[in-house]
């Protein structure tokens, strides 16, 4: 997302949006404990760009005063107007993931935050992060797959997060929250209804034999949810954990892989994520090659950093019920306004993944 930063540095004469004027900025950074007696003095736009879902912006600070360690820009995350009021909520998600996560999680894994507010009475929402646009690169262009090489070092930087809230007593109290089994029966019906949507548009492009795939999950679902309900070996986990959501180090040594975009985040299965990275996103003849090794990778990392009672075997269970509930992604996206473009792709990719690990087995 933010690789369209590495192209010819360029002022622009748009507005600054509200809340990024010189005073606000100084504030922000010296609650951050950056700045000491100096401030911000001027503030200017050198980039901006919408997004599918947002609006980023790059901005160059001057300072007043030593400035010396200070950032020369930062990235500033902000909600469109006109997705204000509809049924997509990520932008709040995401300011209480820096509030409630980041702040929690070592240091390395995810942009620093600098500031973050949301507005409940416009649903306006605004992110100020660490800018990475020189040190950091996205593994490809989008939608082309990674080297082996940056997969594995995404895995890696996977799992440390996950590692750091496995099992942590705060999921499902002051982090997150667990469904109950209203709440669950909430969500379900709510699949139904996306899911009968989806498919009237789908028509003949959805197949009788997949209609009935469709049709058995709604029906084991309750059943296939008590894996969720036991709050066992769960951890904060991304949503939108594909390989465009992860800036690597531009030099080898130079730091480690940092995760961003948390607008989708929960408390969950951690394989929930491994799955929407590979099942959803990689055409078959690359994920047959890569999966299992990176499966391999990501539990060493896990194992690494400190997980146990959650051997290779439960790794790869978990994963196959997750690529199973990863076919209702493209139901969600489709229910979100996401383009065609986009969840058509999705739809035969990972119908395409539970065939190959027999995800259907998991319906009884």
């Amino acid at each position: 997302m933010w690789a369209a930063f590495a192209k010819r540095p360029r002022m622009t004469t748009e507005s600054l949006p509200k809340g990024t004027d010189a005073e606000s900025l100084t504030e922000a950074l010296r609650c951050s404990g950056l700045l000491g007696g100096g401030r911000v003095s001027e503030v200017a736009i050198q980039r901006s760009f919408p997004t599918l879902l947002s609006h980023i912006f790059r901005l160059r600070l001057s300072y007043e005063g030593e400035a010396a360690g200070l950032p020369a820009t930062l990235i500033l995350k902000a909600g469109l107007p006109e997705r204000a009021g509809g049924p997509w909520k990520g932008g709040r998600s995401e300011v209480a993931f820096y509030a409630e996560v980041a702040s929690a999680t070592p240091a390395g894994l995810v942009p620093r935050c600098f500031a973050s507010h949301w507005d409940p009475q416009t649903d306006g929402w605004q992110l100020l992060l660490e800018d990475l646009t020189d040190t950091h690169r996205i593994a490809t262009p989008w939608p082309l797959p990674p080297q082996l090489q940056d997969a594995e070092g995404i895995m890696r930087a996977r799992a440390r997060f996950h590692a750091a809230w496995w099992d942590h007593p705060r999921l499902g109290a002051d982090v997150g929250h667990w469904a109950d089994e209203a709440g669950m029966d909430e969500w379900l019906g709510s699949l139904a209804e996306n899911y009968a949507r989806f498919a009237d548009q789908a028509g003949d492009g959805l197949s009788a034999d997949r209609r009935g795939l469709y049709a058995r999950l709604l029906e084991a679902a309750p059943r296939l949810a008590g894996r969720y309900h036991s709050h066992r070996h769960m951890t904060v986990i991304q949503g939108d954990a594909h390989v465009w959501n992860c800036f690597l180090p531009k030099q080898e040594g130079a730091g480690q892989a940092m995760l961003f975009d948390w607008d989708s985040w929960s408390a969950n299965v951690a394989t929930i994520d491994l799955a929407y990275m590979m099942a959803v996103h990689w055409y078959p003849e690359m994920r047959r090659r890569s999966e299992s090794h990176l499966l391999d990778v990501y539990h060493a990392e896990l194992t690494a950093h400190g997980v146990r009672g959650y051997d290779r075997q439960a790794l790869q269970e978990d994963y196959r019920l997750s690529v199973l509930w990863q076919i209702t992604t493209p139901v969600w996206q489709h229910s979100l306004g996401i383009p065609p473009a986009i969840w058509w792709n999705n739809l035969e990719r990972v119908h395409m993944a539970a065939e190959d690990l027999d995800c259907r087995a998991l319906l009884g």
